[in-house]
């Protein structure tokens, strides 16, 4: 399985011209993953539909030369009548080997593409992690990344969800 991985990478530089940008996934993988209902039973009780809110972060690290780590963590919480219903956190990761962009616009690349790429797999987390707690799926709407990547870094973006 690593020689593959070698020679996968191989035929990669070997495909990429001098000087051109070259983008490739690496990994895909769930970094952490948390789902809490504190209240218990009784929330399924409740006549009220909680009121869902969703936060986004994303980080990104250099493991190497050419090598990234990006994460995009989504936190989902369902809330009403001063009750937690479900709290579900969700860090979706890959590795990423990045070259031939130049420095000054890596962050700013890096920062649009890899939680466009990952969004999807969060997405497929949350929604089971809610099922799997005995509630309805949350389906988490599009996000414009390219947007979030050009707020000022450290703010958490927030999108809307529906419950089905």
């Amino acid at each position: 399985m690593a020689e593959n991985e070698q020679n996968n990478e191989v035929q990669a530089n070997e495909q990429q011209a001098p000087g051109q940008p070259m983008f490739a996934i690496e990994k895909l993988y769930v970094k952490d993953m948390s789902l809490e209902v504190p209240g218990g039973a009784e929330v399924f009780l409740q006549p009220q539909a909680p009121e869902v809110s969703i936060q986004f972060k994303t980080a990104f690290g250099q493991l190497g030369e050419d090598v990234f780590e990006g994460v995009l963590q989504v936190t989902v919480a369902a809330k009403g009548a001063d009750k937690i219903y479900f709290l579900v956190e969700v860090q979706q990761a890959g590795i990423f080997r990045v070259a031939g962009i130049p420095e000054e616009a890596l962050q700013g690349f890096l920062a649009s593409a890899v939680p466009n790429i990952l969004f999807p797999y969060a997405r497929e987390a949350v929604s089971d992690a809610t099922v799997r707690a005995g509630f309805p799926p949350v389906v988490l709407q599009p996000v414009n990344f390219d947007a979030m990547a050009q707020a000022p870094e450290g703010d958490a973006a927030e999108a809307p969800a529906t419950i089905q």
